[in-house]
């Protein structure tokens, strides 16, 4: 997802159109990525809309020397925590001693996108911002701390919680068969 270096340098220069086919390039993994963290799509378009108005200001700081999507998902986390915190989703309660003993893979591994994404939607928009810049953006759990202003233990018990949470969510139903005792023949 990289720009070519012109169409960045015109951005910079004030050219609308350039900034306009910047947007369009980036529209969509920006609101992904909000819609994962923040799972509300009003939010989430508030957010695309935040960032790249953030880029428009900023263009003139990117620094050619990393991805310019590394740039702009940066400006896009930042902005869904910030989401986060004015909506208040900091004041869940969280035992600080959960230890993570729980090595075996992922929940999500097994699982298919719509029941993913149906479990993904039950978890609170904190938990699933955690489980998001651990699991797919590959943060530290002292990084997501400082991200959060929170403490690394209570990075580490939301993604305890919620892998746990996501695998009872994604746990496969027992197929219970009942067997029909009474089998009634027509006849004609």
């Amino acid at each position: 997802m990289e720009l070519p270096d012109d169409l960045v340098a015109r951005a910079c220069a004030g050219e609308a159109a350039a900034f306009e086919q910047i947007y369009r390039s980036f529209e969509r993994p920006v609101y992904t990525l909000a819609l994962r963290m923040l799972g509300d799509a009003e939010r989430a378009r508030d957010v695309l809309h935040e960032a790249m108005f953030k880029v428009f200001q900023r263009i003139g700081q990117y620094r050619s020397d990393a991805p310019f999507w590394a740039w702009l998902r940066q400006i896009a986390l930042n902005e869904a925590l910030m989401c986060l915190r004015r909506n208040k989703h900091f004041d869940e309660r969280v035992d600080d001693a959960i230890e993570i003993a729980d090595d075996a893979a992922p929940p999500w591994v097994r699982a298919d996108s719509a029941a993913l994404e149906r479990a993904l939607a039950k978890l609170s928009a904190l938990t699933r911002s955690v489980l998001w810049l651990y699991h797919v953006e590959g943060y530290a759990h002292h990084e997501i701390a400082a991200q959060l202003g929170k403490s690394v233990s209570f990075s580490k018990s939301q993604v305890a919680r919620g892998t746990q949470r996501l695998r009872e969510l994604l746990e496969p139903v027992e197929s219970m068969s009942c067997p029909i005792s009474n089998r009634i023949s027509l006849a004609s």
